[in-house]
């Protein structure tokens, strides 16, 4: 019977033993209250609590995500915009963020996203939906610094915010897609036509170019011309002088005959007198006569 007796103390206290065994892991800090006031803080390993007297509250202190939830949002412009955003957080390690957390709000993930839903309302109410679009990074800024400050004392440490989405309504939205469309049209229209005043003005170029080619040539050509004409001035000057009149008759004669031009000889005729008649000259015997 005693045995019996002390078979059952023993199996009530290991019974009692085990159930007050408590895990702390390192994801996580603990707070232990005896008959609901707080007496230790639990680091990560093992703990013993008296059951029933004492209790521990377990409290994850690595970095948690939660959705803000899409609420509308009337903007500064009065369209209604659907609003998305998450929001990074966690709470700090120290014995004293661990207890705020649990002693200084009630539900400190539920607080996180009503305090970021009405953070959010406050913020891309004061903008237009235009303004609210190109401004998404000052929005988080606004945001993580409003919630940082407002969580402090709750011994939370808001990490990071990011505005997922700011959707206008449908018809408003079809309008956007319009213009952005309409203004791709008119860039790809300008590139265009860009393209096509560079083509243009290249060409314009090259014409220049060809003709300024085309004058000098010419230029080049009269200089030439001109030049031969001095040489051969300055040579009937040196050679011819007082025959000018013989000179002219040469060159019709060059002429004549470089155009092929026929000539009747007769037959008692020398060459070199028909040749020397058309230039003005008396034949070779006359004028020996003459001389006579």
């Amino acid at each position: 019977m005693i045995y019996l007796f002390i078979l059952i103390v023993f199996i009530l206290a290991l019974a009692v033993f085990l159930s007050g065994i408590r895990i702390v892991r390192p994801t996580s800090r603990g707070l232990i209250e005896t008959l609901g006031r707080y007496t230790k803080y639990a680091e990560p390993g093992f703990h013993w609590i008296i059951p029933f007297v004492q209790r521990v509250f377990i409290v994850n202190i690595t970095e948690q995500m939660f959705n803000a939830e899409p609420q509308v949002i009337i903007t500064n412009d009065n369209l209604n915009a659907t609003v998305d955003a998450q929001v990074y957080f966690k709470v700090k390690a120290d014995e004293e963020s661990v207890k705020n957390s649990i002693y200084n709000v009630n539900n400190y993930k539920v607080q996180i996203v009503n305090l970021a839903r009405t953070t959010l309302r406050n913020i891309i109410g004061t903008l237009t939906l235009k303004s609210a679009n190109s401004e998404r990074s000052r929005i988080n800024t606004d945001l993580l610094k409003t919630l940082k400050e407002e969580t402090d004392k709750w011994g939370i440490d808001i990490v990071r915010t990011e505005l997922r989405e700011i959707d206008p309504p449908e018809d408003v939205q079809e309008t956007m897609n319009k213009v952005v469309k309409a203004e791709n049209e008119k860039v790809a229209a300008i590139d265009f036509a860009t393209a096509a005043e560079t083509t243009a003005d290249g060409i314009k170029r090259a014409e220049i170019k060809k003709a300024e080619g085309i004058k000098q040539a010419r230029i080049l050509d009269a200089e030439g011309e001109a030049q031969a004409i001095k040489l051969v001035n300055e040579a009937a000057e040196l050679y011819f002088i007082g025959n000018a009149q013989l000179l002219r008759q040469l060159e019709a004669t060059e002429t004549a005959l470089k155009n092929n031009a026929k000539i009747v000889i007769p037959s008692d005729t020398q060459l070199i007198n028909v040749i020397g008649e058309m230039a003005g000259i008396l034949p070779i015997e006359n004028k020996k006569m003459k001389e006579l």
